[in-house]
């Protein structure tokens, strides 16, 4: 027996997790009337601790892998000027996702109406308050005056740039610097080594985060908002099984289906959790496992975790319709032009924060005109849309790492295909 379970995957078991996470969360729920058992010492203790515990280890491990990451994969590419074209085309694809998902959910949101029927009390009157979203300071922030601060910030942008450097540094200054590149490239041994370790105890971290997440919601707050969060499912749905495998067919001209079978466990990881940076050391190893050659996907999914929220742009957009459609506006089309262009913005620049999504929006609510009154009903619920946000984040950086890597002959096609190699 004990051998056998040996045997189950991680990622069966980041499945198996799930599933039974949110039974116990969802039998807790309905047939448990105990406060001190089910709050006290399960949901604010035992599910708290054992959640939050996993998360912390890999939040710890996020910041200096990313930068070693970084450093490695820019010094390891022989030819430098592969490293502009790379990193160029790697952010038009991602403003290129980021930009299909806004207009796909104003589309589907213009069509289900999420915010039609609500009722809004009386006293809810329209904001009048306006703000300007500087976009100087989106660019300048990408900048550290500090990288130390960068660094102990968990600033991705920042730590990027410097670790951009960094290893632009190294390639130019290969024969003089082989202690620093040694250097590197054990740090970055070390910490594959430490994420290997704190993924074995994956599956438990992600048990008690469904638990808690489907014991502690209350539910009679999601009934008045299910065509709002059935919008967003809808929509990411969309872009999950229709969106992303055309993009992955036209430009790999392979089968999306091998990709999300070798890529599912680090989908369900960044879904159960809630998070697109703690599965960043998985999504890495899943895309090194079917092919992607190391240097891009170590370049371009930290890169994307920064800039490719195409799940954070789904519930903007969808957000700023409910909020516009619960009080009677219409947006002409010059006005929604300007929308998709804040929106872009704003999910490009949205920190990596707990609950950032509640605060961007409130701000892209804010700047257009909107009341945020509402923004009280989506927080009791966004726990349950930030897992599919994070689906979506993930899924899309490693569709877009894929596709980067094949451009740039970067991609075994025999190892995604899983054809042996003929003996030497």
């Amino acid at each position: 027996m004990f051998n056998y379970l040996r045997k189950i995957s991680l990622g069966n078991w980041i499945i198996i997790a799930m599933v039974l996470g949110t039974l116990t969360g969802l039998f807790l729920n309905f047939y448990v009337d105990d406060p001190f058992i089910e709050n006290f010492i399960l949901m604010d203790n035992v599910f708290y601790l054992g959640g939050d515990l996993f998360i912390r280890l890999m939040k710890m491990l996020i910041v200096p892998l990313v930068f070693c990451s970084i450093v490695m994969s820019i010094a390891s590419i022989s030819d430098i000027r592969k490293l502009g074209t790379i990193g160029l085309r790697s952010i038009l694809f991602f403003i290129l996702i980021n930009i299909l998902s806004i207009v796909l959910a104003l589309i589907i949101g213009t069509i289900i109406k999420p915010g039609v029927g609500l009722n809004i009390p009386a006293s809810d009157t329209l904001s009048n308050s306006t703000s300007s979203m500087a976009l100087t300071d989106t660019i300048l922030n990408i900048f550290p005056e500090n990288p130390v601060h960068a660094l102990t910030n968990g600033e991705m942008l920042p730590i990027i740039l410097f670790g951009v450097l960094i290893g632009y540094i190294l390639v130019k200054l290969r024969g003089e610097t082989s202690t620093v590149y040694n250097l590197f490239d054990e740090l970055n041994h070390l910490m594959m080594k430490l994420i290997n370790i704190v993924m074995k105890i994956a599956p438990i971290g992600i048990f008690c985060m469904m638990a808690r997440t489907f014991g502690t919601i209350g539910f009679e707050s999601i009934l008045p908002l299910t065509k709002f969060i059935g919008c967003i499912v809808l929509v990411i749905a969309i872009q999950i099984f229709v969106v992303y495998p055309i993009i992955f067919v036209i430009f790999t001209r392979s089968n999306p289906l091998k990709f999300y079978r070798k890529f599912a466990s680090a989908m369900f990881f960044a879904f159960s959790s809630a998070s697109s940076s703690a599965p960043i050391p998985l999504s890495i190893e899943k895309l090194d496992e079917m092919g992607v050659f190391h240097e891009i996907s170590l370049f371009t999914i930290p890169l994307g975790n920064s800039l490719n929220k195409s799940g954070s742009a789904v519930f903007f957009s969808i957000g700023f319709l409910f909020v516009a459609q619960a009080y009677g506006i219409d947006f002409g089309t010059t006005a929604i032009l300007t929308v998709i262009i804040t929106i872009l913005m704003a999910t490009i620049s949205s920190p990596a924060v707990p609950m950032a999504g509640v605060f961007t929006l409130s701000m892209i609510l804010s700047i257009i005109g909107l009341p945020i009154a509402l923004i009280d009903l989506i927080i009791g619920i966004y726990n349950v849309i930030d897992m599919f946000n994070a689906l979506s984040n993930i899924t899309s950086n490693g569709i877009c790492t894929s596709v980067v890597a094949y451009q740039y002959n970067s991609f075994d096609m025999d190892t995604f295909n899983e054809k042996k190699k003929p003996d030497n």
